[in-house]
Parts: structure tokens; C-alpha cells; sequence
């Protein structure tokens, strides 16, 4: 699973958290950004854990072809079609606002509506 967003410091991070997560290590999760930004916002990391998800040591990564070639579900959250498409992979694209610079009420709705998705995503992937 990757989850890519533009700078990689706030939606991306929120979906990759939840599920790592959730799934308890029976899915192999990435994230990338189209433009890393240099750090995740601390914003998102209070927000997580707010909910008992730590970032794990999780930072902003490029992202690369190898990194999509190597997926088997991408997923993007505003970055457009920035990035190549392989046979056999699904792509989805999540249609959620930035969390980055937002007030945090604004960012506890936007981490519950990822956790929502993520949610609805991995019980999809584990009923296939």
C-alpha cells in the first residue's frame, strides 16, 4: 500500500499510521510525497496521538517509480496524476482537504475522515 500526498507531511502520514495500525503488520505500508516537504507537522503527530497511533519515526520521502511499481494499491490525496501507472496496480484517489496549517479541530476531522477510509480500504483487502 502507498499513500502519496503532495508535500508528505500530513495525509499521507494520517493513512499510513492508521493502518499500520490496524492491520497489526499484514500489510506492508509507504508513503511518498510529489514534493516532500521537511518534516511531518506537528499538528498531525498531536492528532494521532490523540487516538493512541504513534508516527512511528515516519518522515517525509520523495516519491519515486520504484516505490509505485512496487505497489499494489496507491493511493493519492491531491497530488494529481504525478505519478506512473503499472498493470496490476489499483489506483484510488481520495478526494481529502490538507490538513497542514489548519487549525487542530480541522485536522482531528480530516484524521477521522482518513481513519474512516483506511478503515473501509482494509476491510476491502482483507475480504478479497
Amino acid at each position: 500500500m502507498l499513500f502519496i500526498c503532495v508535500k508528505n507531511a500530513g495525509r499521507s502520514q494520517i493513512a499510513a499510521a492508521v493502518l499500520r495500525h490496524l492491520a497489526g503488520g499484514r500489510v506492508r505500508v509507504r508513503t511518498a510525497g510529489s514534493a516532500p516537504s521537511d518534516d511531518v507537522r506537528s499538528s498531525i503527530v498531536t492528532a494521532l496521538d490523540e487516538i493512541g497511533i504513534p508516527l512511528g519515526g515516519e518522515f517525509p520521502k520523495p516519491l519515486t517509480n520504484d516505490a509505485v511499481r512496487t505497489a499494489d494499491v496507491v493511493i493519492t490525496m491531491g497530488c494529481g496524476d504525478v505519478c506512473a501507472r503499472y498493470p496490476g496496480t489499483t489506483y484510488l484517489d481520495w478526494d481529502v482537504d490538507d490538513p497542514v496549517g489548519r487549525p487542530l479541530g480541522d485536522v482531528r476531522a480530516i484524521r477521522d475522515e482518513i481513519d474512516r477510509r483506511v478503515r473501509g480500504l482494509l476491510q476491502d483487502l482483507l475480504e478479497r
